[in-house]
């Protein structure tokens, strides 16, 4: 019985991933800031590093049907555009920081118009709006402990990288399964951005 009840919700999110060699970049970032400091992070795996556009929770089996046809309702007007990922930086911007992460430029202001387009779709289909702003942004790694934290957080804001427009073109539904060994993600279902 309780394998039915933790099997009848999947961890659910909406997000744009990357190109492979964006992930290579990073995984080179993430390598030269664990060899420079022994500071204690949880550290993304490059192969899952993805730009989370809405985060859904537990979402019921049967409302998963609901949660693809919101998506592919919000990129349903809307052409690819590109985005520049260029800069370094930590949350929160002062004191102890506990997130390590890499932004990016909204170019043309299209993925703060994307993801807008997602909170009206997802709130018709009964899912609470964001109360946060969106600050668009590609986490590296989680600080656990504020030992040796700043100086890792120096490090990660000194080393350049390299900056690089990527073109986003299609919005993927995605399942989170959480273990030991980290999060697993599968795609539920892809939606391109056609619009001309």
């Amino acid at each position: 019985m309780k394998e039915e009840s933790t099997s009848a919700t999947w961890r659910v999110f909406c997000a744009i991933e990357l190109p492979e060699s964006l992930k290579s970049q990073i995984a080179q970032h993430i390598n030269s800031l664990r060899s420079a400091t022994k500071a204690n992070a949880s550290w993304s795996l490059p192969h899952n590093i993805h730009l989370t556009l809405k985060f859904l929770g537990e979402v019921e089996l049967d409302r998963i049907a609901s949660v693809s046809n919101a998506a592919t309702a919000a990129v349903s007007s809307l052409a690819p555009f590109k985005v520049r990922v260029e800069c370094t930086g930590v949350f929160p911007p002062r004191g102890a920081p506990r997130v390590l992460w890499i932004g990016l430029n909204d170019l043309e202001g299209k993925l703060s118009e994307l993801h807008a387009h997602f909170e009206v779709e997802f709130a018709k289909a009964g899912f609470p709006k964001e109360s946060r702003p969106f600050r668009p942004h590609l986490t590296l790694a989680r600080l656990r402990k504020p030992t040796s934290a700043s100086a890792l957080a120096a490090a990660h804001k000194e080393r350049p990288f390299k900056p690089g427009d990527i073109t986003v073109s299609e919005v993927a539904v995605i399942r989170s399964e959480l273990s030991s060994k980290g999060s697993k993600y599968t795609t539920i279902s892809h939606h391109p951005l056609t619009q001309t």
